[in-house]
């Protein structure tokens, strides 16, 4: 049995976005939108809920969009730069 080793942690970090609701309405309002294409008289005139879903979808688009800035600006700006966080392996020739 080969001996242990010491595997070193990895240099890089992970920073993941933090939850937002812009997505769920950027869905919401481009189902409106092109809903409102084919609500022809439904309750309203489709322009109503065309304009709702576009209201939607721009808001949940500006959240998108500012949510994603704010997330890069948030990183730090200098990472140490390490090596290959896996050791090289050999391979030995089976005896036999």
């Amino acid at each position: 049995m080969s001996e242990r080793r010491h595997i070193p942690e990895p240099g890089e970090s992970i920073y993941p976005p933090r939850p937002s609701w812009a997505p769920a309405l950027f869905a919401i309002g481009a189902i409106g939108l092109v809903g409102g294409i084919y609500a022809a008289d439904f309750i309203f005139s489709p322009y109503v809920y065309a304009v709702i879903g576009a209201l939607f979808a721009l808001v949940g688009f500006r959240g998108i969009v500012r949510g994603s800035i704010r997330d890069f600006y948030r990183l730090p700006r200098k990472q140490t730069v390490r090596g290959a966080a896996l050791p090289v392996e050999t391979i030995d020739i089976p005896k036999g």
